[in-house]
Parts: structure tokens; sequence; C-alpha cells
């Protein structure tokens, strides 16, 4: 009996400490719902202040490194908070939180995401910036969101390395009139460590509605300066107008958050005046579209 009350009352000591958790529903927008349900203090009811927080990781404290979003009661007891397509989120990962406005705020545990609407999202014309927020766990097992805030924005597609090029396809967004601005723009490739270094290409827009793009990028031409060790090349689009803003190719229309490790490509070799080298394309740790340039 005493062995059967211990196991209990640890029990009870466990799910009194337990984070709340909170469901996530996204739209095609690019907002999210939030559900908190498993509160750890069952029984207690949220004030006027419940909130769900959401704070910036490694940002100063500012006026834009925190929002807070009311949370209301829900019918089956739980609370429910939205963060709309059209509350500026700055580009960062995001750590969740909530309070219910008489302690402090306390960390959120991920719960069930329902991420169908991100899959192949196609965002409709405008040219307000893309808003894409991708919730995920952490590896400490908290909820944070992934956001990235974005006009114009290249969105890459089909990657193929072949024939010692890389051919890049991708569809341009958040740009008034997409098919002028991709007539006369380029495709970039900008050594990351010495701006000065740039390779510029021919970009052939296709599709119905002329938002679509390629180019081929020669591999060989980011080795020529190739020193050893291990290089960069960021991925650009480039309009003429000189008052235009630059278009980062990115892949960021899904539902993963981090591709660097998910999305894998090969390296093909290539010819350079300080020895063997190869280089591939990858993602970054920001899931944008870059080149790396490394011994072979």
């Amino acid at each position: 009996m005493t062995e059967n009350l211990n196991q209990a009352d640890q029990a009870d000591t466990v799910a009194a400490f337990a984070l709340p958790r909170a469901d996530c529903v996204a739209d095609s927008a690019g907002g999210l719902t939030f559900h908190v349900t498993d509160w750890v203090r069952p029984g207690t009811q949220a004030g006027p202040d419940a909130a769900l927080v959401l704070v910036r990781r490694g940002a100063a404290p500012g006026p834009e490194d925190e929002v807070r979003l009311p949370l209301v009661p829900t019918e089956d007891g739980g609370l429910q908070a939205a963060l709309p397509s059209t509350v500026p989120l700055p580009e960062g990962r995001w750590d969740v939180h909530a309070t219910l406005g008489e302690a402090e705020s306390q960390r959120l545990a991920p719960g069930l995401n329902d991420l169908r609407s991100l899959v192949d999202r196609r965002p409709g014309p405008s040219t307000s910036p893309l808003a894409v927020r991708i919730p995920y766990p952490t590896k400490h097992g908290n909820l944070s969101l992934r956001s990235w805030r974005r006009a114009p924005h290249a969105e890459a597609g089909e990657l193929r390395v072949e024939g010692g090029g890389l051919v890049v396809r991708g569809r341009l967004y958040r740009v008034e009139h997409p098919a002028q601005w991709l007539a006369d723009a380029v495709a970039e490739a900008r050594f990351r460590t010495e701006p000065s270094r740039v390779w510029t290409g021919r970009l052939v827009a296709d599709g119905a509605d002329g938002a679509e793009f390629s180019f081929t990028l020669p591999l060989a031409e980011l080795a020529d300066g190739w020193k050893g060790g291990e290089e960069a090349w960021d991925l650009w689009l480039r309009p003429a107008g000189p008052d235009a803003a630059p278009a980062r190719l990115a892949r960021i229309l899904d539902d993963i958050p981090d591709k660097k490790e998910i999305f894998t490509y090969p390296a093909q070799s290539v010819a350079a005046p300080h020895g063997a080298a190869k280089a591939g394309p990858y993602y970054t740790v920001n899931n944008d579209l870059a080149v790396r340039v490394e011994s072979a």
C-alpha cells in the first residue's frame, strides 16, 4: 500500500511539473493557431492578461523581439492564441512561452502539429512581405518557431548537378510583375567573405505566368580563385533596376524548418589552380541556397 501511494505521489509530482503543451495549426497564408493544453496548474483560470509570448532567441531585449498574443479559453477547457500572417515577425528563431498573467511566463512543450497547408505552399500574388512560420521541437523538448519574412523571395525548386554545372529551377514571389522583373534580371553567386568576387549568369524566365526561372552555374568558374580550405558562395537573383531589391534564393515554402542536414546533393570534381577541388550546392542554417567549394 505504501509503495503504491509513493508511486502515485511521484506521478502527481511529474504531472505537476510537466510543461503545458501547445498544438499548432498552420494556414496557407502563413498564420498559426496555438491550442494550449495540460496547463501546469490544473484548475487555474486564465486572467485577462493571459498571453502566449514569443521571444526571439539571441536578440537584445526590444519591442521587436517579443510578441504577446492573447490566450482565450476554448470549449474543451484549453486556451487558444492566434498568430496571423499580418503580424510582423522578424526573421529568426522564436521561443514559445505562456503566462496566465499572474506569474512569470514558462516555456511550452510541442504538441501535435497540423502543417498540411505548408506542404507545397503556393502563395498568391502580392507585394507584401512573405510570412513563413514553422513550429518545431528543440533538442531540449521545447516549442519554438522558425520565422522568415521576405520580399521579394526566390523559392528554389529542382536542383541538378550535371555536366560540370548546377542547374537551378525556382519561382519568384512578392513582386508586382514577376515576368517583367525576371526578364531583365541575372543570377548571381556572391563569395561570402569577399563581396567583390561575383559570378553573374543568364537567367531564363518561363512558366505560364512568367514567374518561374532557371539558370545554370558552371561550378568550375567558382573554383578559379580557390586557394584551399572551404569557400561558400551565396546565390541571388538581381533585377536590372538600381533601386529594386535583389532576391535571395532559399527553400522555405514547406513544413521543414531545417534543411541543411536533410536536403543533401552530390558535389562534382572541378579543376582548380591550387589542386583538386569539388563543388556542390547546400542549404545554409537559414535554408538559403549556397554552393560550397572545398578540397577533393
